[in-house]
């Protein structure tokens, strides 16, 4: 149990590392735009890649670490609610009020859709590959 655990923490923090790593390149990189688009673009692949991943391991489970590592810490790491939240303040104090709504706006429903896409996506990909794997047993 204790063994499961380790692996499992260590799992996250090598996935969080590696997810707030990107995060932070993607954040440097789209800077200059003025406008937060590296936290939109973070919050929108991270929620399809953790729906894809939810998606596929529903036909394919994998250990209970690579779930966690990539889940709850990749995806973790790489995705935030609170810079979400500063960005959509920060537009508002120094813009309008209007770009701080399409922002949020785009975030959710963008971020809500994403995860949905990534899901379907995810569930057919792993139903493809269990009929395959079934075919040539």
């Amino acid at each position: 149990m204790k063994c499961n655990l380790l692996k499992n923490i260590v799992a996250i923090m090598i996935g969080a590392a590696v997810g707030t790593s990107l995060r932070y390149y993607l954040n440097l990189s789209t800077v200059s735009t003025g406008y937060p688009i590296g936290t939109l673009i973070e919050n929108m692949s991270g929620s399809l890649l953790l729906g894809l991943l939810t998606g596929w391991f529903i036909y394919k489970v994998p250990r209970e670490w690579v779930k966690t590592g990539l889940g709850v810490g990749l995806c973790g790491g790489f995705t935030t609610m609170s810079t979400l939240a500063a960005d959509s303040v920060s537009l508002t104090v120094h813009h309008t009020w209007w770009l701080s709504l399409i922002y949020l706006v785009v975030s959710v429903f963008g971020g809500v859709g994403s995860a949905l896409g990534g899901f379907l996506l995810g569930q057919k990909l792993g139903l493809k590959r269990s009929q395959q794997e079934v075919g040539e047993a």
